[in-house]
């Protein structure tokens, strides 16, 4: 017999990644960048599956060697965003942003939900606020 109890916890854990995800991604498809609301979702949910994945049974290192290999596999991910346009280098915030949408998804695997809406929060006001900052340390006119 299935255990509803267990699915329907991997699938609330699964939900609240994608939701806290999305809001990643929305912002980064407001701002008409090419990853967002559709791939920063599926970041935050694939790191909180590998990590569910990896906790139940597996042991310590088990779940330290996935988180290492999520690092590395996001960092792929995300340098895909880093595009070099002449002397200007754009996508670093949208690639940061992946890692923290799949350290997100991490958190919300291990029940750290705190640490997960913290760090959405903290991305968007990073993204959003100090927007104006960046643009006038930049020379240009606010968007």
């Amino acid at each position: 017999m299935p255990d509803w109890n267990g699915i329907f916890r991997d699938f609330w854990h699964l939900c609240v990644a994608f939701a806290l995800a999305g809001t990643i991604g929305w912002n980064r498809e407001a701002e008409e960048h090419n990853t967002g609301i559709r791939a920063f979702p599926i970041v935050a949910m694939s790191s909180c599956t590998f990590v569910m994945i990896a906790t139940y049974g597996g042991s310590v290192d088990a779940q330290s060697r996935v988180l290492q290999g999520l690092v590395a596999g996001i960092g792929f991910v995300g340098g895909g965003a880093i595009m070099k346009d002449g002397l200007t280098i754009k996508g670093t915030a949208t690639a940061a942003s992946v890692l923290s949408a799949a350290a997100l998804g991490a958190a919300v695997s291990m029940n750290r939900f705190g640490i997960a809406v913290s760090l959405t929060i903290l991305n968007l006001v990073a993204l959003r606020a100090l927007m104006p900052i960046k643009n006038k340390l930049d020379g240009v006119s606010g968007r």
